[in-house]
């Protein structure tokens, strides 16, 4: 998810450090473990086990979930500051008090599909992730294929409960305990995560936070306004 973000954030100087989520990638794939609070744990073990501290956290999509949590569970004392891209945090879901959110049965929609046809489903997914059809010219069939390929490789056990994770939960109070410099970043065409209850909720509830909206940005921006993403992440880490 990194490739275009994490050559131009080391030649800027910084040391960067991209993980895999337990059951995707190169990370076992556990049965059990995908809610944030385990996902969170999982983020405080690697930056205790390799030390760090004065650490940015840059959250993309469901990543914004872990973000939240390991602040709202371990505090700020390893950090400097946040970054929310493309974030569903603080809260996707639909309720009577989250009117800006996504029904409760899209969500189940998308577990079904799942277990009924999940390479289907990923293939689809792949394409409203960047909006192909209006984004022809700014990512390659090949990108794609590789990104479903990625997809395709990942736990199915944990591909339908991160459905549940980053689609139901309440990360509200957990972003209520942040207390350093925070940047909400997202695209306004985004048809995946709507920009409302996430980036707009988040930046109204984070005292002094940022907001930046990408014009015509889809939900994977990292891939199709690099550029544009690139130069406002640089321009937060470097403050």
């Amino acid at each position: 998810m990194w490739e275009y973000q994490k050559q131009a954030i080391v030649e800027a100087g910084f040391r960067c450090i991209s993980y895999d989520r337990r059951g995707f990638g190169k990370s076992d794939k556990p049965w059990n473990g995908y809610d944030y609070d385990c996902m969170a744990q999982d983020l405080n073990d690697l930056i205790t086990a390799l030390h760090l501290d004065e650490v940015i956290l840059i959250g993309f999509s469901m990543g914004g979930g872990e973000v939240a949590r390991y602040i709202g569970n371990y505090g700020t004392s390893k950090l400097s500051k946040v970054v929310f891209l493309s974030s569903i945090a603080p809260f996707m879901l639909k309720t009577d008090d989250n009117p800006d959110g996504v029904p409760a049965e899209t969500f189940e929609e998308f577990k079904d599909a799942i277990k009924n046809d999940r390479l289907g489903f990923l293939d689809d997914f792949g394409k409203n992730f960047v909006n192909y059809d209006e984004n022809e010219d700014c990512i390659s069939k090949a990108q794609l294929h590789y990104n479903w390929t990625i997809a395709a490789g990942a736990s199915p056990k944990g591909t339908l409960d991160c459905i549940d994770a980053f689609g139901k939960t309440d990360l509200r109070e957990d972003l209520n305990k942040i207390d350093i410099p925070t940047l909400f970043v997202h695209g306004d065409a985004d048809q995946v995560v709507p920009i409302k209850p996430t980036a707009k909720q988040g930046h109204s509830i984070v005292k002094d936070s940022e907001l930046q909206i990408i014009k015509g940005a889809p939900h994977g921006c990292v891939f199709t306004h690099a550029n544009d993403v690139n130069e406002i992440l640089l321009t937060f880490l470097n403050k």
